[in-house]
């Protein structure tokens, strides 16, 4: 199964999503496979030494001569492998412009090494451009986090009329597995209502699980932990422990 991670609207907690998801997962005894379309390369450097990194995604897109084994790399997590990204990834843009394989390069690319995985998770930038495209068309399956907040649903108009669109004309075995909410304060009546909201767009596509707002969450990228190895025993754990059975189950 892939899973593309994906919201063009930022600050959503797509990149926290992606990093625990597949720790989670991995943690679960699935092989993992984190693959970075994320020029930031914040799901990188949550696993990964920035300085051991020899070859990114760009370098394996872009050159034939790399193979998947010259750019994957192993975590001290068991199970769990990133394909890293970097900087450079932003220059793929105008590379793919009018290229005949411009949606398909890392579908095409997958071929290599998709079933080798139990989970390959894809992490996106918050943008509708063609890395995303990308990311989509390559994907079995779609996950959007969404958080609870007075604009949650802001953008998803295009984004749900890019996701069809790709359907349409590149992917049509792509499915919406769920939308998760996340940075959720049930102590407000703001979230409530936007959870209500969230329900009544997406109906039963809504995870169950709901992934609160927690400190422990946004510190873990920092110390470049998944939240399982920096606050085990944390909301933040328990809730994204929650999130990938729920996704096993659905899948």
């Amino acid at each position: 199964m892939i899973i593309t991670i994906a919201n063009q609207k930022g600050g959503v907690g797509k990149t926290t999503t992606s990093i625990n998801v597949s720790a989670a997962l991995a943690f679960l005894g699935y092989k993992t496979l984190l693959v970075d379309m994320d020029p930031q390369a914040n799901s990188t450097v949550s696993f990964l030494n920035p300085h051991d990194i020899k070859y990114s995604i760009f370098d394996f897109l872009e050159n034939n001569d790399k193979s998947f084994n010259d750019v994957v790399q192993p975590t001290s997590i068991n199970n769990l492998f990133v394909l890293p990204s970097s900087i450079s990834l932003a220059k793929l843009e105008s590379k793919l412009i009018g290229e005949i394989d411009g949606h398909f390069r890392l579908k095409d690319k997958t071929e290599s090494f998709r079933y080798n995985y139990d989970y390959i998770i894809i992490d996106t930038p918050p943008t509708l451009g063609l890395i995303t495209i990308n990311s989509f068309v390559a994907a079995t399956h779609l996950i959007i986090p969404i958080q609870s907040s007075y604009f949650a649903l802001e953008g998803t108009d295009d984004l749900l009329e890019t996701i069809e669109k790709v359907k349409n004309r590149s992917n049509p075995d792509l499915s919406l597995l769920g939308v998760v909410v996340t940075m959720h304060d049930k102590r407000t009546v703001l979230a409530k209502d936007s959870i209500n909201h969230i329900k009544k767009l997406f109906g039963r596509k809504v995870f169950k699980t709901i992934i609160s707002r927690n400190v422990r969450l946004e510190e873990s990228p920092a110390y470049k932990e998944s939240i399982f190895t920096f606050a085990p025993n944390s909301k933040g754990a328990v809730e994204y422990q929650q999130l990938a059975k729920e996704i096993v189950v659905n899948g």
